[in-house]
């Protein structure tokens, strides 16, 4: 999948990755897709429930191995 920004939120806990996904997202124009790649094991409840109190999309969700990749489309303004 096609993104514009990458963060490492990789061996960071709850609420870290969480936490750095909102500052990113607050840098990027909407519309704009954010890839964030993760290895806490609460991260894909995390990133739904953010996405869903935000209104960001998220687009996908992927396990590889014990790292979880995310892509979300930051919500038009």
């Amino acid at each position: 999948m096609e993104f514009d920004v990458e963060l490492d939120a990789r061996k960071l806990s709850c609420p870290l990755p969480i936490l750095r996904t909102k500052k990113m997202l607050s840098q990027m124009q909407g519309g704009q897709v954010l890839k964030v790649v993760a290895t806490d094991k609460k991260s894909p409840d995390d990133f739904t429930d953010f996405c869903k109190q935000t209104g960001n999309d998220l687009l996908s969700v992927a396990q590889l191995g014990d790292e979880f990749v995310f892509y979300l489309r930051r919500r038009q303004i």
